[in-house]
């Protein structure tokens, strides 16, 4: 089992109905009940994916008398987000250097073109 938060985090999101339910409570709390009407899977199912977001952080439950609401629980998140920023910034140096080589070449096929009529 992972034993740092992000990987934890991770290890979460990595199950598509994890991230169903995160998306689901992320327009608010709702019941255990409300969070299965979606899936085809067993209650114990959830309830195990359930914990899994929990471990992580992600979920926390509530308790109103009879009433057990899950809500997003949206840190953990934001480090994920920290730690994806680095690589978008990688991505977008990468694609403002192609950018710049490709008008490069544009330039010389504009020149050259010029250069035969």
């Amino acid at each position: 089992m992972p034993s740092d938060a992000l990987s934890s985090t991770f290890a979460a999101l990595a199950d598509p109905t994890r991230r169903a339910i995160l998306a689901r409570l992320a327009l608010g709390e709702t019941s255990v009940t409300e969070l299965a009407k979606p899936f085809a899977i067993s209650a114990p199912a959830i309830t195990k994916h359930l914990k899994v977001l929990q471990r992580a952080g992600l979920i926390s439950q509530g308790r109103q008398a009879q009433w057990r609401p899950c809500r997003l629980e949206a840190l953990p998140l934001r480090e994920v987000r920290q730690f994806v920023e680095q690589y978008r910034q990688f991505w977008e140096q990468s694609f403002d250097r192609l950018d710049a080589y490709l008008q490069e070449l544009q330039t010389q096929e504009n020149h050259h073109v010029g250069k035969k009529k």
